[in-house]
């Protein structure tokens, strides 16, 4: 039986959203408040990836030499082409990174809101699928940010047609880049998470996805293609790896899931 009886009337229910969301709106002004102050801090982390010392490419670099290569350093400048554009974009990544330092407060109390309904073996799934959504969710914008990114924009960043032409990247470019590309791995390590969830549903099986692997392969292409900010190939294959190898490992999570009815 559910853990407590839901006695409250439909405008009571809206009422105690409406405080929900209240709370969270508040909380996430502050950080961003907080982040927008910080500017220094954030925009270190925001436009490590554009310097060669970022960590990234100190490992790539003794990686080349331990294999015998050469290390060429590589410098790519940052430029603005708006008057107002710089301070617009400080508000926008601080307004970001405020969202991002609220996200556990914003599923607490989410969470708090719906579990007055759920039955106790609800809840313990909800638990599951929240905490490995949000923990998997992390791992993607991590790998993005210290792979993924780091690699594209070091390509595309000092990749020339001629030595006679430059590369001049517009910080809107940069920072939209990067945000879109965190989020989009962000949502696409949400895969083993929806697999196991369906799994346990017993709406897909691990024969299901061996059986149409060849077009997962092609809907990932597909998709990595849509995601993808740039158009070039080298993106899209760093895109589409990880797609691939989480559908992989998907397979096997649903190999050792047993249907189970929530």
């Amino acid at each position: 039986m559910a853990a407590m009886t839901n006695t409250q009337s439909f405008w009571e229910h809206l009422d105690v959203l409406r405080v929900a969301i209240v709370k969270i709106v508040a909380v996430a002004v502050v950080f961003g408040i907080a982040a927008f102050f910080f500017k220094e801090e954030l925009f270190a982390v925001v436009l490590a990836p554009k310097d060669d010392g970022f960590i990234t490419y100190r490992l790539l670099d003794r990686m080349a030499v331990w294999a015998g290569g050469a290390v060429e350093p590589f410098s790519v400048r940052l430029i603005n082409t708006g008057l107002a554009q710089q301070f617009m974009i400080h508000m926008k990544t601080a307004l970001c990174a405020g969202v991002l330092c609220t996200s556990p407060y914003i599923l607490y109390q989410l969470f708090r809101f719906v579990s007055p309904a759920l039955y106790d073996n609800e809840r313990r799934y909800v638990r599951r699928i929240v905490g490995g959504g949000y923990a998997m969710f992390g791992l993607g914008v991590l790998i993005s940010y210290f792979l993924i990114f780091p690699l594209t924009f070091r390509f595309l960043g000092t990749y020339q047609v001629n030595s006679e032409v430059d590369n001049l990247i517009t910080l809107d470019s940069y920072i939209s880049t990067l945000v879109m590309m965190c989020l989009a791995m962000g949502i696409v390590f949400e895969i083993p998470i929806l697999s196991w969830l369906f799994a346990k549903l017993g709406f897909l099986s691990a024969d299901f996805m061996r059986r149409y692997r060849k077009h997962a392969v092609v809907i990932i292409l597909v998709v990595a293609a849509i995601i993808t900010p740039t158009s070039d190939v080298f993106t899209l294959s760093l895109v589409a790896l990880p797609m691939w190898m989480l559908y992989e490992v998907s397979i096997l999570i649903v190999k050792r899931s047993k249907y189970h009815k929530v």
